[in-house]
């Protein structure tokens, strides 16, 4: 089996084992892998470029290793042991179940609880958003991620086989534990959050045509006004607040147009990602069974 050729059996496979076990445990996960490697590289220094360079080296090598792991794991010559070890690692690249999970939990009359909930996907402060707030920050995080952990580990899956899936996930996870743009990793972050930027320019954009299935109109007229405002985010985000009829806000960045979000929009969100994640994966497979 080859590193960067697609095996529908494992994509399948893969897809089966997350919609029934949901997330592998943190012990086992690689992505938890991924992300602690950034420790190693992470070293003070005053200099900006000491501190690109050691970016660069992460990436990099973190990349290699989980390529070499994976070409282990596709060079395996007992066959049922290979595709279990591919499905392990590919299953791993993405997450459907668990997104699902995390933000259903976001929907509850319960501030408080929400707020909790809400804090657990996203980045931002939540600790004094009100509740039409903390109900769009749910709803970005979860038109984001549909983007970031379903369309991006399935279309490079689809086309450089695990080894493209490994790669996105490496530098999606280090762009999400080192890519901001503060004191601390705007030199040493650089390299992940551009590279991120680079492979998720079509997952982005193929997400967002795949949410304005649901209402082109609104869809498309929103992703005019907003999708330019980031350079792959706004795409999926401004598609889904456009689908809901809602405005998404984060306080003093963005603003989207719509009517106030409520409680029920959560539902509505998640029934959209639903039917979306079934469209991509009928879209994937079918790639791969026609090569």
């Amino acid at each position: 089996m080859s590193l960067f050729y697609p095996n529908i059996v494992v994509f399948i496979g893969a897809i089966a084992v997350d919609l029934t076990f949901g997330e592998w445990p943190n012990a086992v996960h690689p992505v938890v892998r991924m992300g602690k490697m950034a420790k190693l590289f992470d070293i003070p220094s005053s200099s900006n470029f000491i501190r690109f360079s050691l970016g660069i080296m992460l990436v990099t090598i973190d990349i290699s290793l989980w390529l070499f792991i994976a070409f282990i794991f596709c060079s395996i010559h007992v066959s049922i042991v290979s595709v279990l070890l591919q499905i392990f690692l590919f299953k791993s690249t993405f997450s459907i179940k668990a997104l699902y999970k995390h933000v259903s939990k976001c929907a509850c009359e319960d501030e408080e609880k929400m707020r909790r909930s809400v804090s657990m996907i996203v980045s931002r402060d939540v600790s004094q958003l009100d509740k039409p707030h903390l109900i769009s920050a749910a709803l970005e995080s979860l038109s984001e991620n549909t983007s970031d952990s379903i369309t991006g580990p399935f279309l490079y899956y689809a086309i450089f086989g695990l080894g493209g899936a490994v790669i996105y996930r490496v530098v999606n996870t280090l762009d999400a534990v080192v890519g901001y743009r503060t004191k601390k990793f705007e030199w040493f972050g650089k390299a992940s959050a551009r590279a991120d930027d680079v492979l998720n320019f079509i997952p982005a954009r193929v997400t967002a045509i795949v949410f304005t299935i649901f209402s082109p109109r609104r869809a498309l007229n929103s992703m005019k006004k907003y999708g330019f405002l980031k350079i792959n985010a706004a795409y999926p985000m401004s598609a889904f607040s456009g689908v809901l009829n809602v405005w998404f806000e984060k306080k003093g960045v963005y603003r989207f147009d719509g009517r106030e979000p409520v409680l029920n929009d959560i539902y509505l969100g998640l029934k959209v990602y639903t039917l979306s994640t079934t469209i991509l994966i009928a879209i994937f497979a079918s790639i791969m069974v026609m090569r």
